[in-house]
């Protein structure tokens, strides 16, 4: 982190559960995000990508009314160039962020649009309280919408993804899951209590085999199938490799031999 992002005030802030990390992207009144604030995001997710001891992370906003926007159109007015360097994971530090393989789940409080619904998409699992609306308004600035014009269309109908992205209209939290583009709708007051119980549920799990699963969902999207699954039989998945000759493999095992719970380390 440089010098300059350090004497900034933090617009991110975080805190531990045990093996849950909470990330709260913290910038009124909306919690747009500027440069800063990406790469700082960046660097919080890499922390949580290289830590052994956090297993799943949450990402949410600060208050009731916004989630995020996305992009920081206030800074970018103040010569925040949109092409600029938004650090490690790109933006929002969760887009491109290499090898992560630990679970993300997003808890949409509020607004979630633009960028902001990009980086949600980023999550593997999307809880949203029930107030909340989600829109890609892009095409209203005469912009496009890159990343979730890729990641879109692959979540939901197609023709409901393009319908978004070519007329920037909204949708409420009813109807995004009712696509399939969240996974729950709760009372606003529940929403985290939710969020993080769904953590915690993840976090007590295998975290081997949750970092296999990810790195095989994420390499296999454009794959055929038997390509993946010769990938997967002939080693080339380095969480899978790791998994199989691990002691949490072998655990498993004598757990359920043992009619036990498993204690799992991790390695």
């Amino acid at each position: 982190m440089t010098q300059a992002m350090a004497e900034a005030p933090n617009p991110i802030e975080t805190q531990g559960d045990g093996h849950v990390l909470e990330v709260t992207l913290n910038r009124p009144k909306a919690n747009a995000i500027d440069l800063v604030t990406s790469r700082i995001m960046g660097q919080v997710f890499q922390d949580f990508r290289d830590d052994p001891e956090l297993r799943v992370a949450i990402i949410t906003g600060a208050g009731a009314k916004f989630f995020c926007p996305g992009w920081d159109l206030k800074a970018a007015a103040d010569g925040d160039a949109v092409d600029g360097d938004y650090g490690v994971g790109g933006f929002g530090g969760l887009q491109e962020l290499r090898g992560l393989n630990k679970p993300v789940i997003a808890a949409i409080n509020g607004i979630c649009c633009g960028g902001g619904l990009e980086l949600a998409l980023s999550a593997d699992i999307i809880l949203a309280a029930e107030h909340a609306t989600f829109a890609l308004p892009e095409i209203r600035s005469g912009t496009v919408a890159d990343a979730a014009s890729i990641k879109l269309p692959k979540r939901i109908p197609y023709h409901i993804a393009m319908e978004m992205l070519f007329t920037g209209r909204w949708l409420d939290a009813e109807e995004a899951a009712r696509w399939g583009m969240i996974n729950q709708v709760h009372p606003a007051d529940q929403l985290m209590a939710k969020a993080r119980e769904m953590a915690q549920l993840i976090a007590s799990g295998p975290p081997l085999v949750n970092a296999a699963i990810k790195e095989i969902v994420r390499e296999a999207e454009d794959m055929k199938f038997q390509d993946a699954m010769n990938r997967i039989t002939k080693s080339q998945f380095a969480t899978v490799e790791t998994l199989y000759t691990s002691e949490d493999q072998l655990e498993g095992a004598r757990a359920f031999a043992e009619k036990r719970d498993p204690v799992w380390k991790g390695k």
